[in-house]
């Protein structure tokens, strides 16, 4: 089977909106799923954002809804929701991002929707889940990870930073994704439907068990947080930046020989947060640009990377041998059967709901 083929008649229908649902069920168009994008009359307001251009749709929207079908429909007017009824009829998904009890005003509650579809898996992804005093409370990313600590715990020791890409948008698509295809295999040997409850504060809650099983709440305190010298990120003399992540006692050490600084090795655990001593590898690494930096360490083993900007990712030599980027976008991020997942490189727009069917299969 081909690589891209193994949700091969797959049926999805996506009615969620910006990032979460929508990369969420572009992974599943991505690997061979028919998926079939419902949006308002309006349109998904991702077609425009972050994006000045307004004669066209924006390059984020085509990347998210990629290998998709896309049609407009007013679930208020009976023709469309009618045609809305046929294709539930018929699919083996619905992803919505509705609001708890949005998607019930319009008429297609559990029971209607068991009464349509008695196999259909239907996932519903909101912002905090469909029960409990935050169910119908508005949020984005920035709230999400604010609520889980995630917030509080990431950034420099004066002040948090905020994710970017948005992190519990993207690790609720993946869960969101993830619980899909597991539905699916239950489904094969215990038939009849499932319902996903899918939150995005859960989401990025389940990320944070490094904080919580370390108690380390404190920004920049801790090894993987910005409190060790052998874990960081460090300023060249020409304001660009190198990672350093020599964990293990062996990369520590090489780094250190290159540096020719042998006391620091047995340093490598001190106290955190070991303000001293990355102050010391920060007043080094500030005395030269980052391409001296890069032609020093590049080939030792200890951990090295300099922080690429995004217009260079195209040209580096491991993403093109992984094909990892076409048409300056990301690809599958996955080989499979030994080759790289051909994806769509656009959606396909549907005009009329009378046009709007599932592909003959």
């Amino acid at each position: 089977m081909q690589s891209n083929r193994l949700l091969e008649n797959v049926r999805v229908i996506d009615m969620s909106q910006y990032i979460p649902g929508p990369f969420a069920t572009r992974q599943l168009a991505d690997l061979g799923a028919e998926v079939i994008k419902i949006e308002p009359p309006g349109g998904d307001p991702m077609q425009f954002f972050m994006h000045t251009d307004a004669s066209e749709k924006s390059p984020i929207y085509r990347h998210l809804n990629r290998g998709k079908r896309i049609c407009r429909l007013d679930l208020k007017n009976d023709p469309d929701r009618q045609a809305f009824r046929e294709l539930i009829a018929n699919a083996d998904i619905l992803l919505e991002s509705f609001r708890p009890g949005v998607l019930e005003r319009l008429g297609f509650d559990r029971d209607t929707l068991d009464q349509i579809n008695p196999e259909l898996i239907h996932c519903a992804l909101s912002g905090y889940g469909q029960t409990g005093p935050y169910a119908q409370r508005a949020g984005h990313d920035i709230n999400y990870c604010a609520l889980s600590s995630q917030s509080i715990v990431s950034g420099t020791s004066e002040r948090p930073v905020i994710g970017y890409p948005p992190i519990a948008d993207h690790a609720a698509a993946m869960q969101a994704s993830i619980a899909i295809l597991a539905a699916l295999h239950a489904r094969d040997s215990s038939p009849g439907g499932i319902y996903l409850d899918i939150s995005m504060a859960e989401s990025i809650l389940s990320w944070q068990y490094l904080p919580m099983l370390s108690n380390a709440d404190e920004r920049a305190a801790s090894i993987l947080s910005g409190g060790a010298a052998c874990y960081n990120l460090y300023q060249c003399a020409d304001e660009r930046f190198i990672s350093l992540g020599a964990i293990e006692t062996a990369f520590w050490k090489n780094f250190c020989d290159v540096l020719q600084k042998p006391e620091w090795i047995s340093r490598q655990f001190e106290a955190m947060p070991q303000q001293g001593l990355i102050a010391e590898v920060t007043e080094i690494i500030s005395q030269h640009p980052q391409s001296h930096w890069l032609e020093l360490l590049d080939n030792v083993d200890c951990c090295f990377e300099i922080l690429f900007t995004v217009d260079g990712l195209a040209r580096h030599a491991q993403f093109k041998s992984r094909q990892a980027i076409t048409e300056n976008c990301p690809t599958y991020p996955a080989w499979i059967n030994q080759q790289p997942v051909k994806t769509s490189a656009d959606f396909e727009e549907i005009k009329s709901s009378d046009k709007l069917h599932w592909k003959s299969i």
